[in-house]
């Protein structure tokens, strides 16, 4: 027969919804459940882990037979106790159940279940389960940080000898004084002697419905339970608060941020403009890439139409200058490409503007998308031209494309056919096959990375002007740009040699 496991489960510093999620699924699971508890029977341990306990489990109550050290053979009559209580637990793994001992807070931070440990460790098979401590637990009561930066924290227990305690509080930064109790008078001696008493801080059952805070020196002694803690906060975080909230509000200061979303998705953006984007205050752009953006109710969104690139430039500009306002203007792609960035920068070269920052980060472009998803048609000298004449005439386009066949080059169009331009990319293939083989490979890519994502490979003789919109990028290869099937998939491997001949 397989032995049990024995399970040290930390409940945290007394709020049962504070334990871990591990701890309630083993609690929850385990065939036997031990706890510590006072000769009255009742167990804080059990109380907090109550909640997880179910129907049918076998429950080892391990009473203390005596609350308080002041008796003189404590050590002797504990010792005997773990060694009996640890029999019992042995009996129980032997016989294969699993075993949890529950404890308040962490079991190896001054933790009941260690005596188990110490005794059933090296035989069966064991593991800690960690829990938040009540140190930990009285600090986020008490809403001050026990350390900042390098100070250091020094964990005590209120039996030390008051002249060693007040001596070990006056050399800490910040310090946490357990097991108050009896203890409380010594240890407020000791506070007072180190100097350190006006900045301590007294907590009693942190996160439980009997929580209390004071100030340490206002607490009388008679009331004081055994689950209490003695704080000295962050000295260092005080000061800085306080500095703070005396120092005059900070002036913001806006800038402008151009951001590439890249083609389609948040797959397709980088880290460094999600950051951007998420640090907004402000968001601008052409309505559909907003879109792409989660909503988030502490940011502004202004969506505008996609022809009014200089109004949109000039309005985020605005926001900064007058607003302070942190202001990211996304594009699609890449902003430097056919987007945002030269738009923003023509603004931005006012003199009016010249005292707001304007920082332009890259993002994936459309070409590069395309090109991915059928191999390498990039893979030498291409360039990167727009078929749309709304900001510049067609002779120039013309001659730009006449150019660029001339020099065999591969050629990536954007903007190449809308719904109020329908004539231009036949216009465009024509003039290509005056230089180029009618057998040329050419990339049909739409809506790359989106849900009506199409690549399709055709003849340059065979490229219809029907199958393309806005949403679409041309890739016309060169004269050694070579299409292959590869067997593997319905699209051809297209791809451009590095070696020119």
């Amino acid at each position: 027969m397989e032995i049990g496991r024995l399970y040290g489960v930390g409940l945290g510093p007394g709020d049962p919804e504070l334990i871990t999620v591990k701890a309630a699924r083993l609690i929850g699971a385990a065939p036997v459940v031990a706890f510590h508890s006072a000769r009255h029977g009742r167990s804080i341990a059990r109380s907090i882990a109550e909640p997880y306990l179910r129907e049918g489990q076998i429950e080892e109550a391990l009473v203390y037979p005596v609350t308080t050290e002041a008796i003189a053979d404590y050590r002797s009559v504990i010792e005997e106790h773990y060694d009996a209580w640890a029999a019992r637990l042995a009996a129980h793994l032997d016989a294969g159940r699993d075993v949890v001992v529950l404890c308040e807070g962490d079991p190896l931070f001054y933790g009941s279940y260690m005596h188990m440990h110490k005794r059933l460790a090296h035989t069966y098979r064991t593991e800690v389960v960690p829990g938040v401590t009540s140190v930990s637990g009285a600090s986020a009561v008490l809403g001050r940080p026990l350390v900042e930066r390098d100070e250091i924290l020094t964990v005590l227990p209120g039996t030390l000898p008051a002249d060693v305690l007040a001596e070990r509080l006056a050399a800490t930064d910040s310090a946490a004084v357990m097991k108050l109790g009896r203890t409380f008078g010594a240890v407020r001696d000791a506070l007072e002697r180190a100097g350190r008493l006006q900045d301590a801080w007294y907590v009693e059952r942190a996160t439980t419905a009997r929580e209390r805070v004071a100030p340490l020196s206002t607490v009388d002694a008679a009331d004081v339970p055994y689950f209490s803690i003695a704080l000295l906060p962050s000295r260092m975080h005080e000061e800085t608060a306080s500095a703070l909230r005396s120092a005059e509000p900070a002036v913001a200061a806006g800038e402008v941020v151009v951001v590439g979303l890249g083609p389609a998705g948040r797959d397709w953006l980088t880290p460094e403009a999600l950051a951007a984007v998420e640090a907004a205050d402000d968001l601008v752009g052409y309505g559909p890439y907003l879109d792409r953006i989660p909503a988030n109710p502490r940011q502004r969104r202004h969506a505008s139409d996609n022809k009014v690139e200089a109004e949109r430039a000039e309005f985020a500009l605005a926001l900064a200058k007058d607003g302070g306002r942190r202001v990211a203007v996304v594009s699609s792609g890449d902003p430097g490409v056919f987007a945002m960035a030269a738009a923003v920068l023509e603004v931005a070269a006012e003199p009016r503007w010249k005292d707001v920052p304007v920082r332009v980060l890259p993002g994936l472009t459309a070409a590069q998308a395309v090109a991915s998803r059928v191999g390498a048609p990039l893979g030498h000298d291409f360039c990167v031209l727009s078929l749309s004449d709304r900001l510049k005439p067609w002779d120039v386009i013309a001659a730009r494309l006449e150019a660029a066949a001339g020099a065999d080059l591969v050629i990536a169009i954007y903007n190449p056919g809308s719904k109020s331009r329908t004539w231009q990319v036949e216009a465009a293939r024509d003039l290509l096959l005056r230089h180029r083989s009618p057998d040329t490979p050419v990339v049909l890519g739409r809506d790359v990375g989106g849900s009506g994502e199409r690549v399709r490979v055709v003849r340059l003789a065979e490229l219809d002007p029907s199958e393309v919109d806005m949403r679409t990028l041309l890739i016309v290869g060169s004269s050694q740009t070579r299409a292959l099937d590869r067997g593997d998939s319905g699209t051809p491997v297209v791809f451009t040699p590095r070696r020119y001949p």
